[in-house]
């Protein structure tokens, strides 16, 4: 029996590179053409982050916890789970974090910032916009099909960036408590892809960071003022 120093991350990952980026292309095949819904419901997202309504912070977490929730039942609870074992835990913190967002975004009204021209807030539309549009692209910039494509709201690592981005823009008082869940994800992203070699694999990781980062840098100049 092997020592249980000799095992490495590698030791406990059941699945191939090639199956868990197959997995993405079937489920894209699959639920086409929700890709379009999630895009505009992306955009509608970005617009709310600059409107001047009183309910628009409220409406905001409410799209967003509709994606954690869409991303907790239909991919990892319902696909990914058929090959990873822990997939059933990481949709339960997806799911967590959907109430979250209700409750301090929408009952307790904790996302109602507007962007101002503050590192955060701009690093956090960047994120956002990041998310939206250019991390969909790393797949196929790298050479796999297009249909393998990570989409916000219906794939975990570009949904839980973008939440970080518009927390860094619109959230407040309980900015932390809804950051944790997206900020763990990053960490178990970056451990998945570097096991499986992935050249992309310190995305998610340094994101995680830079998002730490500026909202220590915005908390601390809050408590300045």
């Amino acid at each position: 029996m092997s020592e249980w120093w000799s095992y490495r991350l590698s030791s406990f990952l059941l699945f191939s590179a090639r199956t868990y980026y197959r997995l993405f292309e079937l489920y894209n095949r699959d639920l086409w053409p929700a890709q379009i819904v999630a895009l505009a419901l992306g955009v509608m997202i970005l617009v709310g982050l600059f409107s001047h309504a009183a309910w628009r912070g409220k409406a905001v977490a409410t799209m967003l916890a509709a994606c954690w929730l869409w991303v907790a039942w239909a991919f990892l609870a319902t696909r990914y789970a058929s090959i990873n074992w822990a997939a059933s835990y990481f949709a339960l913190g997806f799911t967590i974090e959907a109430l979250l967002l209700l409750w301090a975004g929408v009952v307790r009204d904790d996302m109602a910032g507007t962007p101002s021209a503050s590192p955060a807030p701009i690093v956090g539309i960047s994120l956002f916009l990041f998310a939206l549009m250019l991390q969909p692209l790393i797949g196929p910039m790298l050479g796999r099909p297009w249909l393998q494509a990570e989409l916000f709201g219906m794939a975990p690592d570009p949904t839980a960036v973008a939440t970080l981005g518009i927390l860094l823009v619109a959230g407040r008082r309980r900015r932390w408590l809804m950051m944790t869940i997206p900020l763990l994800w990053c960490l178990i992203s970056g451990a998945t892809l570097w096991t499986m070699e992935a050249q992309e694999a310190w995305v998610m990781p340094v994101i995680g960071l830079l998002a730490v980062l500026l909202a220590v840098r915005k908390g601390l100049s809050v408590r300045s003022e």
